[in-house]
């Protein structure tokens, strides 16, 4: 059995895309004989402060310990048959790392991401590192890796301008165990609209703000409720914010009667996994999803929820849902079944394990 160095961005169980794409799986690599290590680049305190605005100095100091960090995990490679690394070895500069263990240790790597992360995508508060990134490193390391491991269709189609050894593994939700709840459509209560994500994704809530504010205007009763790691600001009587904690994220999305993921249509959210609407599913809460990279094939408008391309289909959608209970009944039972036979853990464990095969 196999020996496995992750190489992740943050520490382990604090950020989404490490605990859907790889962490919720650890349990099953070691019932199936792997061993493994997780070694983040960025310790606990730079962590608590990266996304925030001001604090340079600290943030210069967290990210010049993690370079440190990151050379003391290369050279402890040597003793593991397979690296996986989570989007990047180190967040700014070349992939030195990475090079040094392909092409130097003659390590195979295994090389994960999600997004679309050759694309320049910086926030406002770190637009100095946005410089540094070094975002054309993406596609000298699929060259290099033993194997790509992509979020979606759209992301292995550019790991495979590289290396043909690229298979989708899509984020996946724990249907037996994390999300083994469903959501009552039929239980009294306020109605809820709800959105979840980070301060990063916010923006995309413009296109559906209008929508709500005219179903405000005419008196319809519902909360529409964001949890994220930053309040949002936004002109809506309506609007209730909570804070993002993991301890609570299940029991707060349980909360939602109807869940949305506006996108734009650009290559960035071409990138973009779904993830937002799959938690929804998994929970039988009701997507409305833009037309956008993996959403439609996630997401059969009319059969497990709706697809929303103007300002009118995302109103004509929320009508329908907000005033029929049994209809939002029978879409959320169909997006559950959706991701139980297609994106849960379950189903995605035997294409997960064959990412840790010499073939």
């Amino acid at each position: 059995m196999a020996r496995i160095l992750f190489l992740t961005p943050y520490p382990a169980g604090r950020a989404p895309s490490q605990r859907f794409r790889f962490e919720q799986y650890l349990d099953i690599l070691t019932a199936h004989g792997h061993q493994y290590r997780e070694a983040s680049f960025l310790d606990e305190a730079t962590w608590g402060i990266l996304y925030r605005p001001g604090r340079a100095g600290a943030k210069v100091g967290g990210i010049l310990r993690g370079f440190g960090r990151r050379l003391g995990h290369v050279w402890a490679a040597r003793r593991y048959d397979f690296v996986f690394v989570h989007r990047e070895a180190a967040p700014l500069g070349p992939p030195v790392f990475e090079w040094l263990l392909a092409r130097v240790l003659k390590k195979r790597l295994i090389y994960d991401f999600d997004d679309a992360i050759w694309l320049a995508n910086t926030s406002d508060a770190n637009q100095l590192a946005a410089g540094l990134k070094w975002a054309q490193k993406v596609g000298q390391i699929c060259g290099w890796a033993h194997k790509n491991s992509c979020g979606n269709a759209f992301l292995a189609a550019y790991a495979r301008r590289f290396n043909p050894r690229t298979v989708v593994n899509p984020t996946t939700i724990d249907t037996t165990g994390l999300h083994n709840q469903v959501r009552d459509q039929a239980a009294p209560g306020r109605l809820v609209i709800g959105w979840t994500g980070t301060h990063s994704t916010l923006k995309y809530l413009g296109q559906v703000v209008p929508v709500l504010a005219k179903l405000e205007a005419e008196g319809l009763d519902f909360e529409f409720r964001v949890i994220s790691n930053q309040p949002p600001h936004l002109p809506l009587q309506s609007l209730v914010y909570l804070p993002w904690r993991k301890d609570t994220e299940i029991a707060d999305l349980l909360g939602f009667h109807v869940g949305l993921m506006p996108l734009e249509d650009d290559a960035w959210a071409q990138g973009k996994c779904a993830f937002k609407a799959l938690q929804y599913m998994a929970l039988g809460v009701t997507p409305l999803v833009s037309p956008v990279g993996m959403n439609t094939e996630v997401v059969q408008h009319g059969q497990n929820g709706f697809v929303c391309a103007t300002p009118a289909d995302w109103e004509a959608g929320l009508r329908q849902l907000l005033a029929d209970p049994a209809l939002r009944q029978h879409l959320g039972r169909a997006a559950r079944a959706t991701v139980e036979a297609r994106y849960s853990v379950a189903a995605n464990t035997p294409n997960f394990l064959a990412l840790f095969t010499e073939e």
